[in-house]
């Protein structure tokens, strides 16, 4: 059986199909993971410890060695990838409130469009682009998981979120990124856990939702998708043709929502409980953003490269 094979032909499948198992069960049979023991502690209420650990091996991927023009580029779309997160979230907040407007809250539109797949990124940065546009995901990759929404938020007054809770956020990714840097074979090791924690914590988070929630959030989460491929893609485009990049296609890669972000707005419901009333609905719509930007993504640098360099860069020569 090509059971994982067929998981991975769906996009964002790794996170996507074990949190739509888990609504499943959750929706037919919602007392059959409250056995307890084990079971419990695994399929229920792992989610918190098992992303916490994911923050940790992402942490140790990030090279501190990485400088000059990877480090540019990396900041360059990184920041603009959190300006216009945090400037749509704030101003739905700002006209609308924390419910939002066409089914978004701000915090669904924040945790997904600060966020962006760095797996991804790095796989069109490899085809569109250079060893430097690669490079810059050492960068990026800040941008996972819930820390930059948490400060997104409170800067925009939208939750109130202690600077320990930041504090404690950050406390696996530092972890993480002193371990790896100190010791190249520590950050092999714990690459393993960027991608084989995702599907045991998405199945908890999933475990917590049901088919109706999902129902509900189809169409904004397709909007949430469209505007962070289109907003963040085009304005990474931007950002890399003001730094004058061989490759300013590749920007618009960041234009995609993380599996990991799926997580976010229940971390920070956690931290703020005022946002519980909305945290369930911005999971499932941020959700259904994970699939709509990795399909749309990539039509959107390819589109872009073709028109920047005239040909498709499968034809070119190297």
């Amino acid at each position: 059986m090509k059971i994982l094979k067929g998981i991975q032909k769906v996009p964002g499948g790794l996170m996507v199909v074990p949190l739509l198992l888990g609504a499943t069960i959750n929706t037919f049979f919602p007392d059959a993971l409250m056995i307890g023991g084990f079971t419990t502690a695994l399929f229920k209420n792992s989610a918190s410890a098992l992303i916490a650990l994911f923050l940790l091996c992402n942490g140790a991927q990030i090279d501190v060695k990485q400088a000059g023009s990877s480090l540019a580029k990396g900041v360059g779309l990184t920041l603009v990838k959190f300006i216009l997160g945090a400037g749509l979230g704030w101003a739905v907040g700002k006209v609308w409130g924390i419910n939002g407007v066409l089914g978004l809250s701000p915090i669904a539109v924040i945790a997904a469009v600060t966020n962006s797949n760095g797996g991804l990124y790095a796989a069109l940065a490899g085809q569109y682009g250079d060893a430097s546009d690669v490079g810059a995901i050492s960068i990026l990759s800040i941008n996972d998981g819930p820390f930059l929404t948490m400060i997104a938020l409170g800067a925009a007054g939208l939750a109130s979120i202690p600077f320990m809770s930041l504090v404690a956020c950050i406390v696996p990714i530092l972890i993480g990124f002193i371990l790896g840097n100190a010791d190249e074979d520590m950050k092999e090791f714990l690459a393993k856990g960027t991608v084989l924690c995702i599907p045991f914590f998405a199945f908890p988070l999933g475990a917590a939702l049901n088919f109706g929630q999902i129902i509900t959030a189809g169409v904004p989460g397709i909007i949430l998708g469209l505007v962070s491929t289109v907003i963040t893609g085009f304005g990474g485009f931007f950002v890399m043709k003001l730094l004058k990049a061989k490759n300013p296609a590749v920007g618009a890669a960041i234009g995609t929502t993380a599996g990991n972000a799926v997580a976010t707005p229940e971390a920070v419901a956690a931290v703020d409980p005022s946002l519980a009333v909305v945290a369930a609905a911005a999971t499932v719509q941020v959700a259904a953003a994970i699939i709509v930007t990795a399909i749309c993504c990539p039509l959107l640098v390819s589109y872009l490269d073709k028109k920047v360099n005239g040909t498709s860069r499968k034809n070119k020569e190297a």
